[in-house]
C-alpha cells in the first residue's frame, strides 16, 4: 500500500515537473527583458497560468519552432510593462525593435497550427529570406525601407555576402529591413524583373523604398560592407532621389 502510495505521488512529482517545465518561467522584468534581448525573435506567452486559454497551444507550438524561443510571464506587473492587460501572447523582434500581439480574448480561432503560424508569419529578423509567408510581416512592418540582396542560394557568395550583410543591418534597426531574395526560385523572377535583374546578374543589392514606391540598385562592383553603408546613408540622406530608378532599361548608377 505505501510503496503504491509512494510510486504515485512520484509519479504525479514528476507530470508536474515536466508540465511546469515545458515553457521557461519569467518572473520580473529584468527577467523578460534579458530573454527578449537574448535572440532577435522571441515570444512570451503572458498568460495567467497552466490552465489559461492558449498554453497548451502554446507549448505545442514552440516544440515545432526551433529558431524562436518561446517563455511564459504569468507576473501581471510585468505585463504593465509591456502594455498588456489581459492573456497575450507577444512577439518580439530585434530588427525593426517590434512587438506583434496576439490578444486571446480576440482570437477566432485558437490552436498549435494558427501559433505557429503567426510566429513563422511575423519572424522578421535582421536579414529575412523573402517567401510568401515572410513577405506578410516583412511588408506589415512599420519600417518600409528594404535593402535587397539578390542572389541565388548555394552558391559561395550567397553564404558570404549573407553573413556580411547580417552583421551590417544592426547599423540601421528601425530605418532598413534587409531582405535576402533568392535569384534560383522561379517565383522570384518577378522582383528581379522588377528591379531589371536577370539571374545572370546576380549577385545584386538593391534598396526598395515602400512609401515611395521608388527603387535603386547598387552599381555593379564589389558587394562590400562599405559600399552597402554607403549606399543605405545615401538613401537616408536623400541623395538617392534624383537618381535614375532600377528597371527594365539600365542599370542604376549613383
Amino acid at each position: 500500500m505505501l510503496i503504491a502510495l509512494f510510486f504515485s505521488l512520484l509519479v504525479s512529482s514528476v507530470i508536474a515537473t515536466e508540465k511546469d517545465s515545458a515553457l521557461p518561467r519569467l518572473t520580473d522584468t529584468k527577467a523578460a527583458e534579458a530573454f527578449i534581448d537574448a535572440a532577435e525573435v522571441v515570444v512570451i506567452g503572458f498568460l495567467e497560468g497552466e490552465e489559461s486559454h492558449g498554453y497548451q497551444e502554446l507549448v505545442a507550438a514552440a516544440k515545432r519552432v526551433d529558431s524562436v524561443p518561446v517563455a511564459i510571464c504569468t507576473e501581471k506587473e510585468v505585463w504593465a510593462d509591456y502594455s498588456l492587460s489581459s492573456d497575450t501572447i507577444a512577439l518580439f523582434r530585434k530588427a525593426d525593435n517590434h512587438q506583434e500581439n496576439l490578444a486571446l480574448a480576440e482570437a477566432k480561432k485558437l490552436d498549435a497550427d494558427g501559433l505557429l503560424n503567426f510566429i513563422t508569419i511575423n519572424e522578421v529578423r535582421y536579414i529575412t529570406e523573402y517567401n510568401q509567408v515572410t513577405a506578410v510581416g516583412l511588408f506589415n512592418s512599420e519600417v518600409k525601407s528594404h535593402l535587397l540582396l539578390f542572389a541565388d542560394r548555394g552558391t559561395k557568395e550567397y553564404t558570404e555576402l549573407q553573413e556580411r550583410l547580417g552583421a551590417l543591418a544592426p547599423e540601421f534597426t528601425g530605418k532598413f529591413l534587409f531582405v535576402l531574395i533568392n535569384g534560383a526560385v522561379k517565383s522570384n523572377s518577378r522582383a528581379l524583373g522588377y528591379f531589371g535583374l536577370k539571374s545572370q546578374d546576380l549577385p545584386r543589392v538593391g534598396i526598395y523604398d515602400g512609401d515611395s514606391d521608388m527603387k535603386w540598385l547598387l552599381p555593379e562592383g564589389e558587394i562590400s560592407t562599405e559600399r552597402v553603408r554607403d549606399f543605405c546613408q545615401s538613401f537616408l540622406q536623400g541623395e538617392l532621389k534624383e537618381v535614375k530608378q532600377a528597371g527594365a532599361e539600365a542599370k542604376t548608377e549613383l
